[in-house]
């Protein structure tokens, strides 16, 4: 009769049919971090800007704005109108303000991060990463 511990000692020693490759990530070119983060920065750029006129059609199609543009002219008397200061130019105005900060602030963090890498690499050894193929 065949244990649980039996098939996985048979399982152990049979030999595996992939070979196994083990790299060692010792650089990180820093133009090519910049480059990337960019991307993603440029991506998120656009996600921004999208989410940030989306979400002011739907505050404008749910009457929200209107409703805090009365409680605000409640509280001032009328003199400060919130449908004036808060339009779709000003939304998108201050969307691109935002993702253009994220822009340069995410492309900066990715070279500061690709510099960070490249010392500790020199105490650390580096990241090993193994692949196996099937």
């Amino acid at each position: 009769m065949s244990t649980v511990a039996d098939k996985l000692a048979k399982k152990s020693t049979r030999k595996t049919g992939g070979k196994q490759v083990r790299l060692r990530l010792v650089y990180v070119d820093f133009w090519s971090a910049v480059k990337l983060s960019f991307l993603g920065a440029v991506a998120l750029a656009i996600v921004t800007m999208v989410s940030f006129f989306l979400i002011y059609l739907v505050l404008q199609a749910t009457g929200l704005l209107a409703e805090a543009d009365g409680i605000v002219a409640s509280f001032t008397d009328g003199s400060i109108q919130l449908s004036q200061v808060v339009g779709l130019p000003q939304v998108m105005a201050f969307a691109a303000v935002v993702s253009i900060l994220n822009l340069i602030v995410f492309t900066v963090l990715g070279a500061v991060i690709a510099g960070i890498y490249n010392v500790a690499v020199k105490v650390t050894g580096g990241l090993l990463v193994g692949f196996m193929s099937n």
